[in-house]
């Protein structure tokens, strides 16, 4: 409820409604952009290598397929980012999944090289709205378990992977990589067959002054749910923190004649964006959040790079480790890649048992001193066997740790600044991925698996000690609307 009933902040209208079918809505459509984004990245495991001999590709141009895709990402995680902190998170979705959609069916039928990498460079441009879902569903979410209903919506990742493994082991050593390629863009075209049933974020609403389609979100959201919203008049917390009961009277009309000015103010506020992630409060922050996101990016999609790697053919390693058209058709490649992906479920079940128990900081640091651990056997050769289940560990606390990071990013940047904080961070997290088909595919193939793990095993352990020094703790904090509210330091 408000304060003595005369005006409630948007987190007290959301504890007040709940969570309930209003959420599950948002969920399902958030879950399924990432399901949709987690899909096309998992499919450069598979397509890379059966490219490769069908086209006479080498090492490098291999490695190319993947990376023009982190690139592509890069590009579009700043672009989305900022335009849905100036335009609304709806319209991110909308130009994200027209982009991925026909980019990923038009890449199904390239007829070179050179075609398949602009068109899946498009892909990842598209792809790059991704964090866009995080922060639209977190700001539907009440405070009271919101890291836990985080580690639910972050399972839909791990679907996506499962799914696309799965569909590869069917497809792919009967019908060949194209019509996994097609396969792989549905989800995509449903988010954007559902695009129009979907509310805009009230969070983001509220910032830009359009107080009264921010309330009926909450009304819609509050019928769904079977719950009333509280009494009085909604306002943002910076707005409740100056006015007294007095005001409140006149308040209303105030708010809703700034609004056609806040509307217009878009194009300084996304100029601005980039500045404020500087300000005192937050330039620690958002460097090491930089630095987090490269990190996990380099470190996660490298341990699934190693996997199709050194899947097939470890006990061949005198001769090569690069996968031939033979080895396409292996089944040990998809079981091994289906049984490392699995790996991310009790991962997510670790990370939404301690999230909100433990906090975001020290969760963090038990995942990546667990992956640290798993993957330091890696160093020298294994069997078989013992390479699967030291990938399954590795990649358990290492899509851990990404989810927690990806979790705690959008909590701790203020809304009007949040789509493109995280944005930015995501876009310097495309930069490892752009790097780590290079380290993987490259130096992974032939036998030179020392390297890559070294470097992998490095980057973890910065990240670890990157962590420590982070300033802001976001267990059961309320979000925040403005850069100057988000002083508080741990």
């Amino acid at each position: 409820m408000g304060v003595e009933g005369f005006g409630y902040t948007l987190d007290e209208a959301l504890c007040a409604i709940g969570f309930g079918r209003f959420q599950v809505i948002v969920l399902a459509y958030s879950g399924l952009g990432w399901v949709a984004e987690a899909m096309e990245m998992m499919l450069l495991s598979f397509v890379g290598p059966a490219i490769q001999p069908e086209w006479g590709l080498s090492a490098n141009q291999e490695s190319m397929i993947s990376t023009v895709a982190f690139a592509g990402m890069l590009v579009g995680a700043y672009s989305w980012g900022v335009v849905s902190d100036t335009f609304g998170r709806k319209k991110g979705f909308l130009g994200s999944a027209i982009i991925t959609t026909i980019a990923g069916v038009l890449s199904a039928f390239a007829p070179n090289y050179i075609s398949l990498l602009i068109l899946r460079c498009l892909v990842g441009v598209g792809l790059g709205c991704g964090h866009v879902f995080t922060s639209w569903f977190l700001e539907f979410v009440p405070i009271p378990n919101r890291g836990a209903w985080m580690v639910v919506f972050s399972t839909f990742w791990t679907v996506g992977t499962i799914m696309e493994a799965s569909l590869a082991w069917w497809i792919m050593p009967i019908y060949g990589w194209r019509l996994l390629l097609g396969l792989s863009v549905v989800p995509s075209l449903v988010t954007l067959l559902l695009y129009s049933l979907v509310p805009e974020s009230p969070r983001y609403l509220l910032t830009r002054g359009r107080l009264t389609e921010a309330r009926q979100v909450l009304m819609n959201g509050a019928a769904l749910n079977r719950k009333e919203l509280p009494v009085g008049l909604l306002v943002s917390d910076h707005i409740k923190a100056m006015f007294s009961e007095d005001d409140y009277e006149s308040l209303e009309s105030t708010v809703l004649l700034s609004s056609p000015r806040s509307k217009t103010s878009g194009s300084k506020t996304s100029s601005g964006s980039i500045f404020m992630l500087f300000s005192p409060n937050l330039i620690r922050t958002t460097l090491l959040l930089w630095f987090l996101y490269f990190a996990n990016t380099f470190s996660y999609y490298g341990i699934i790079l190693l996997t199709s790697q050194l899947s097939v053919g470890q006990s061949e390693c005198e001769k090569s480790l690069s996968l031939h058209s033979e080895n396409i058709k292996d089944p040990n490649l998809y079981v091994n890649v289906f049984i490392t992906s699995l790996a991310e479920l009790p991962g997510l079940g670790l990370a939404a048992f301690i999230l909100d128990r433990v906090g975001r900081k020290i969760s963090m640091e038990i995942m990546f001193v667990a992956g640290f651990v798993l993957l330091l056997p890696l160093v020298v050769h294994q069997n078989e066997v013992m390479t699967t289940g030291f990938l399954f560990g590795a990649r358990m606390f290492v899509s851990a740790s990404f989810i927690v990071v990806c979790i705690y990013a959008p909590e701790v940047y203020p809304t009007n600044v949040r789509a493109t904080g995280v944005g930015i961070a995501t876009a310097i997290g495309r930069i490892g991925g752009m790097v780590c088909p290079l380290i993987a595919v490259g130096m992974g193939s032939g036998c030179h698996q020392t390297l890559p793990v070294i470097l992998f095993e490095v980057t973890i352990l910065l990240s670890g000690l990157s962590v420590v020094v982070l300033p802001f703790e976001t267990k059961g904090k309320e979000l925040t609307d403005t850069v100057d509210l988000h002083v508080q330091v741990e």
